[in-house]
């Protein structure tokens, strides 16, 4: 079962869905309400020259409270836009509105002006519709959080935004819905990238679109880098993916956050890949230095990647963050962030990030720690390193 592109998408698409807003999602709720504790900012809070009125749609998933609590710390007025069933508690006012794009029901925002607009939950394109048509006029910058998955291809090694990105290519993307990208994760990229192109139409030269890579740290409910450092950090041998040197990418979810609000108060338009850190970072260094926070003491044991696929242990899925380096997804992992970090984008430590995501997770109940979102059970890794034994013996 060779791993493929096509297979990486649609657990990348199924992981950020899942951070969405679709029904039923409850175990959000308790994720926001712990977030709460975590703290805001990588870099002290001095407040801005000229505060600004920013209306946030979400606000209580996993980036928005970070966003929420350093816009608060910088002197801005905050407007959340959601269906109020993740109440929080704010260290300042906040205002909340209550309305459904799902349904289009946006009339709390009619009628109403701000300063700038950070759309955070959208993976439909009209959802986008249905906001330009209330907002079209009614901000100065509209900020579409997006992702690197709109990308159509991830053959080429340190590609920029101006690579391909997707094509819608169903009979109307208008109407599709979150029921329909649950059942076709492959819609997910183009979704998006129609999305992309639909804040353009309607906010025309005032569009601020950033592409995330796969975003960590504390409030993360997929488990898609949390299975490290709990792994690294209950000890013993530790089954790793490929020879160490394959290239990882990610962004801490405070990062994205902070550095969000301080591209709108700069007033900074156009396209940004937005992903991590600002060096190559490979998976043996991302591991062992998440080791070294957790000081477990855990033996790595590298696995090499036709191994994993001949016992069906999939990449991004059962090896969370890991890519093998196949010809189709070599630029994956390597995407050029360079345009972020003219416009200021940086990074807390890995060490930071790891010893905060273990903090976050000692509030979870011990159901929730025994049955992880990703990774191997501690049983799958067993059977698989003893196969992977018996065959150097």
């Amino acid at each position: 079962m060779a791993t493929s592109r096509r297979d990486v998408l649609k657990l990348a698409a199924a992981g950020a869905v899942g951070l969405g807003l679709p029904p039923g999602a409850k175990h959000l709720a308790a994720a926001a309400a712990s977030q709460t504790a975590q703290p805001a900012a990588a870099q002290p809070a001095a407040a801005p020259v000229k505060p600004l009125r920013i209306l946030i749609l979400g606000g209580t998933g996993f980036t928005g409270p970070h966003q929420v609590r350093y816009a608060l710390a910088r002197g801005h007025k905050l407007t959340l836009f959601n269906r109020g069933r993740r109440p929080q508690e704010w260290p300042a006012e906040v205002e909340e509105l209550t309305g459904d794009r799902n349904t289009g029901d946006l009339k709390a925002l009619e009628g109403r002006e701000w300063d700038v607009c950070i759309d955070n939950p959208t993976s439909l394109p009209f959802w986008v519709r249905d906001a330009g048509q209330v907002l079209k006029g009614k901000v100065k910058q509209y900020v579409f959080i997006s992702t690197l998955s709109v990308y159509a291809a991830d053959r080429d090694v340190d590609a920029d935004e101006t690579a391909a990105t997707h094509e819608y290519k169903g009979a109307d993307p208008m109407k599709e819905t979150m029921e329909s990208l649950q059942k076709n994760m492959e819609l997910y990229g183009p979704l998006k990238a129609r999305s992309e192109r639909e804040a353009e139409t309607w906010f025309p030269g005032i569009t601020t679109i950033i592409r995330p890579g796969l975003i960590v740290g504390p409030g993360d409910q997929s488990d898609r880098f949390t299975y490290w450092p709990l792994r690294l950090e209950r000890g013993g041998e530790v089954l790793a993916p490929g020879d160490g040197t394959d290239t990882v990418q990610i962004i801490d979810a405070r990062d994205l956050a902070e550095w969000t609000i301080r591209m709108v108060e700069k007033r900074v338009f156009g396209t940004f890949n937005a992903t991590g850190p600002d060096y190559r970072l490979t998976m043996e260094e991302m591991l062992l230095g998440i080791r070294a926070a957790t000081t477990a003491g855990a033996k790595l044991t590298w696995v090499p990647h036709p191994f994993l696929e001949q016992h069906k242990v999939q990449a991004w899925s059962h090896m969370p963050v890991w890519i093998p380096p196949v010809p189709d997804m070599i630029g994956f992992s390597r995407r050029l962030v360079t345009r972020a970090l003219e416009q200021g984008l940086t990074f807390r430590p890995l060490a930071v990030t790891a010893l905060d995501t273990l903090a976050w997770c000692k509030t979870w109940p011990p159901e929730r720690r025994e049955k992880l979102r990703a990774g191997l059970t501690p049983e799958r890794e067993r059977e698989v390193l003893a196969a992977w034994k018996a065959q150097q013996e």
